[in-house]
């Protein structure tokens, strides 16, 4: 099936473009069947500042790891942080009969000690 597409007009600014997109299919324009993966390994994520509010300890201690892997403290902050969430959503796609629920008075036994 031989499709015809459209040829995409020149724009003058970047808002044109913008606008004319917004109202428009990229599928009317691009064959999709020529489409091939991109990679782009020189891409860094995108980073957004925080601020968070640590005890003294976490973050003396934090500091020490750090400097005995030679690392910034932040970039280690970075890759504990990760590693938890990666941890996390892997456990959150086991079944929960997987992980039998504690009883109420065993529970009750740990609060108690």
């Amino acid at each position: 099936m031989n499709i015809k597409h459209k040829k995409i007009p020149s724009f003058k600014t970047e808002d044109q473009e913008r606008a004319f997109w917004a109202k428009h299919s990229p599928l009317d324009y691009f064959d999709t069947a020529k489409a091939r993966p991109v990679k782009f390994p020189n891409l860094k994520p995108t980073l957004k500042s925080i601020s968070i509010r640590l005890p003294l300890n976490v973050l003396e201690n934090l500091k020490i790891l750090a400097n005995r892997q030679d690392v910034p403290y932040q970039s280690l902050a970075k890759i504990y942080l990760g590693k938890q969430i990666r941890l996390e959503n892997n456990l959150s796609k086991v079944p929960r009969s997987r992980f039998p629920k504690p009883h109420r008075t065993a529970l009750k036994r740990q609060v108690a000690e």
